[in-house]
């Protein structure tokens, strides 16, 4: 019986021991609980690279590792870039519309929209280089493919012209370079420098080429926004229809003579000079001018299509829009 008290105090005291060290060492850790929290509720997955993808219809060599592995790059870089990412689904809503129709009338293949997600995330930005707008045309580039660019007009903001002046050049850059693979990626390198690299290293694709980093990334950026933007919830983005941005109704109106003062022009239709500007960003003035007569087309938005109409929530809408049954909670 002695013996049986002797360990149970033994055991009691190992107890106290045990706690009174955890209380210390907790004391002097104050953070263990956050790293515990950290490593028991933080998880990072790799992103599936899909077994096969084409761009316009041409097939991606995956069996070639570094092919795979650098379609891997940019396919993680576009899953974990969440804020960028949503907001190329929020823009497609709104701007895919515009492109789509016109890549069509061309003859240019449908991918090629994700060439604008590539080149600007389907904003109007400008390029350390001085390219612009959302197609990201340079100042000469643009001209020679029809677009007026002065201190007042910048067409490369004009999307619908911009993407019309993109489908000539696909179109020429197809017919020099044989397949639209090497098309879009003069986009990016331009005509001599991609006729140049083709030469000097003695191949015909791509997916051969040694290149510069910016060229040797791009169409893997393409197929990235491709193989996201058709397969969302496969990559961890769960959005409602309510979470994009809409198209807005406009009217057009056809102007061939001088607006000297588009402020006032615009208060005359019950709108602002900010809008004017936000439907037709190509006009970098307060005045329209028009010396030469050109027919210019102005978009306004219909009396009312600003204002946001509320959305109503449909129940389940996050798990039915895309079509997939997949429920977070499966992952765990």
């Amino acid at each position: 019986m002695k013996f049986i008290r002797y360990i149970l105090y033994i055991f009691s005291l190992v107890i106290v021991l045990g706690a009174f060290v955890f209380a210390i060492s907790d004391r002097r850790d104050p953070d263990r609980n956050y790293r515990n929290a950290f490593q028991r509720d933080y998880r990072i997955f790799s992103p599936e690279v899909p077994d096969r993808i084409s761009f316009a219809g041409e097939e991606v060599p995956l069996d070639i590792y570094y092919v795979r592995e650098s379609l891997d790059r940019e396919i993680m870089a576009v899953t974990y870039m969440h804020s960028s990412t949503q907001k190329m689904f929020k823009q497609a809503h709104r701007y895919f519309p515009v492109i789509e129709p016109i890549l069509k009338e061309y003859g240019i293949p449908e991918d090629f929209k994700f060439l604008v997600v590539a080149e600007s995330n389907l904003s109007n930005v400008v390029s350390p280089a001085g390219a612009e707008g959302m197609w990201q045309f340079l100042q000469s580039t643009g001209r020679t493919y029809g677009l007026e660019i002065n201190s007042k007009i910048d067409e490369r903001y004009n999307l619908k012209k911009a993407t019309e002046a993109a489908c000539q050049y696909l179109l020429e850059a197809r017919d020099t370079f044989g397949n639209w693979t090497l098309a879009a990626a003069s986009y990016n390198r331009g005509f001599n420098g991609m006729a140049e690299a083709l030469e000097n290293q003695k191949v015909d694709n791509y997916y051969d080429l040694y290149l510069n980093q910016e060229t040797a990334r791009y169409i893997y950026r393409i197929l990235a926004a491709k193989e996201i933007y058709n397969n969302p919830v496969k990559y961890g983005f769960y959005m409602r229809e309510q979470d994009f941005y809409p198209p807005i109704e406009t009217y057009t109106i056809v102007v061939d003579t001088t607006i000297e003062d588009l402020p006032a022009f615009a208060l005359e239709r019950g709108i602002t000079y900010k809008v004017i500007r936000e439907f037709n960003p190509w006009i970098h003035s307060y005045s329209l001018p028009n010396k030469s007569g050109r027919t210019y087309v102005l978009t306004l938005p219909k009396k009312g299509a600003i204002k946001v109409k509320p959305v109503k929530h449909k129940p389940g809408s996050e798990e039915t829009f895309f079509n997939d049954t997949l429920r977070i909670d499966e992952l765990y």
